[in-house]
């Protein structure tokens, strides 16, 4: 059983009662989903066509009217949007609502840029809750559990959006945010935490705290569950933190643009991420042509928003890579999967003309003998080439001096899984930056402008 937003509290911080969560939206027959879908994607349109500017300048270019929406396929019509169009549309342009009807602004850091701005009304608010607490059902959570909240509040999405759905699922929340990783550990003990919400590398970074301190998380604490999300990891580094913490490990999946974290969750099958198509229109498309590609095929994903008021998305592509299957789960949930983000096409590192994601690196060193799973990767430019160095960090108690020995085997490793030369560094243990948010896995040297 799980939520959906056909009756709400009130007030996102009331729990529901599992007796009034009315888990049928999340098996509805996919004609009925299509309906709703339809219904929903023409005020959408209309909404992002009334209100929204740079939306009915691109509708009206493209002759595209609300009242053309007709089916699903339509939406193939609407031009996509851009991350780019929220940074020079900065702070308020693309909102559809005044900033005084809002009841909440985030923002990405800005890092590469401008930040990106993202508004949500009262209404807005209540859907992510219903939509959090869905998911972290479908991960294994449930009433009364002890929930211990590691992703970074503030502007970030992940620690609110977190916060706001496991109290809506009627959850314990410890709000802890990220940092202070020696008090996480403790807290995780004394609490008797149930359900770990963090990034990947985070949970990795906890544990590894506690195994200095002499802490076996995966024998001694109440972790059964961990949601985790924000940035790709792959099946490698799943089986390391399930072994290390002792917990099922759960991908989830969302981005500020579209709403934060729960615009998808696995269930307890690990069989892809159900997409909540009650509020997303999915689509995949081929990065360079913008065609959509079918079910199946590995590409683009394409979100648009449904039920969102204060920030409409129409076709906003998210850069990151995937396919996606309505094939029948086994946990009886009819909404589509997503088969796992691969990468980011804007992460995507062309090494000697051979196409790599940070994340099939990881895959490579994640239980190798000897290697500990933190990396990192290092772009530089050699003459008209890309290189890549991989740092790598080796497990504690390995001599230092078997260390180029190591390195040679992994670049073999690399070498045969995915056809790409690299060099290897082994540093040691705890020589690899840490993160407490998302982990930084590239470090760009090649010159900007090249």
């Amino acid at each position: 059983m799980s939520t959906s937003t056909t009756h709400r509290p009130a007030r996102a911080a009331q729990p529901a009662d599992a007796r009034h969560l009315h888990p049928e939206v999340e098996t509805l027959p996919r004609e009925r989903l299509a309906a709703l879908q339809l219904e929903r994607l023409r005020k959408t349109v209309k909404n992002a066509w009334e209100n929204v500017p740079l939306h009915r300048a691109r509708l009206d270019a493209a002759g595209i009217s609300p009242d053309d929406i007709r089916s699903l396929d339509d939406v193939q019509r609407l031009p996509f949007t851009l991350k780019t169009d929220l940074r020079d549309h900065y702070p308020f342009g693309m909102f559809a609502r005044p900033v005084g009807e809002l009841a909440r602004l985030h923002a990405s850091s800005g890092t590469t840029g401008k930040p990106t701005v993202v508004g949500y009304t009262g209404g807005d608010l209540d859907n992510w809750a219903d939509l959090m607490a869905r998911s972290l059902y479908s991960g294994g959570a449930r009433r009364g559990d002890v929930v211990h909240n590691a992703y970074g509040y503030g502007l970030f999405t992940g620690g609110l959006g977190a916060h706001y759905g496991a109290e809506r699922l009627g959850g314990v929340v410890v709000p802890m945010s990220g940092g202070s990783t020696e008090r996480q550990v403790s807290l995780i003990m004394d609490f008797r935490a149930r359900v770990l919400c963090s990034t990947p590398s985070y949970a990795l970074a906890i544990a590894e705290l506690a195994e200095q301190q002499g802490v076996d998380l995966a024998k001694d604490s109440a972790l059964e569950v961990g949601m985790f999300g924000a940035e790709p990891w792959s099946d490698a580094m799943r089986r390391e933190i399930q072994a290390r913490l002792g917990i099922r490990a759960v991908d989830i999946y969302g981005l500020s643009e579209i709403m934060g974290p729960g615009v998808a969750c696995e269930c307890e099958h690990h069989a892809g991420l159900h997409g909540w198509e009650d509020h997303f229109l999915f689509e995949v498309i081929d990065p360079d042509t913008g065609r959509q590609l079918p079910e199946g095929e590995a590409g683009e994903l394409v979100i648009t928003t449904l039920t969102k008021e204060a920030l409409p998305m129409l076709r906003y592509r998210t850069r990151d890579i995937t396919r996606i299957t309505t094939a029948p789960c086994d946990c009886g949930r009819t909404h589509l999967r997503i088969l796992r983000v691969t990468g980011r096409n804007d992460d995507m590192l062309i090494i000697r003309g051979v196409n790599v994601y940070p994340s099939q690196v990881e895959a490579v060193l994640v239980g190798l003998e000897n290697i500990a799973p933190h990396y990192q990767l290092v772009v530089e430019r050699h003459g008209r080439l890309d290189h890549v160095t991989v740092e790598t960090e080796a497990q504690p108690g390995v001599d230092p001096t078997a260390y180029d020995g190591i390195a040679r085997k992994v670049a073999h490793q690399i070498k045969s899984m995915l056809g790409i030369s690299t060099d290897v560094v082994v540093k040691r243990p705890g020589e690899i930056p840490r993160s407490q948010g998302k982990a930084v896995r590239v470090r760009d040297l090649r010159p900007k402008g090249v």
